[in-house]
């Protein structure tokens, strides 16, 4: 059962293309950075739940605007990948 509520939420994840604002300079870096609390609100508040635990950022957290892949990892078997672009407040 829990399989398949991951393979669910993998389903809708894939489809889903998040954006965020953030305060960006004039080069596109970022004043902070996204991580994955806010990456995890957004996802949710989108309609998908999801922890910031299950959130993989293999190369730290989001220093510059573009778009970027998000890894979420919902079960041992169940991996999903999430549309994310970072935006200037």
């Amino acid at each position: 059962a829990k399989l398949a509520a991951a393979q669910a939420r993998a389903e809708a994840l894939s489809k889903l293309h998040i954006s965020i604002a953030h305060k960006a300079g004039d080069e596109g870096r970022l004043f902070g950075s996204v991580g994955t609390h806010a990456i995890a609100d957004a996802i949710t508040a989108a309609g998908v739940q999801v922890d910031k635990s299950e959130i993989r950022l293999p190369h730290g957290t989001i220093r510059h605007l573009g778009e970027f892949d998000v890894h979420i990892h919902l079960h041992a078997d169940v991996n999903a990948v999430c549309a994310l672009q970072v935006v200037a407040e």
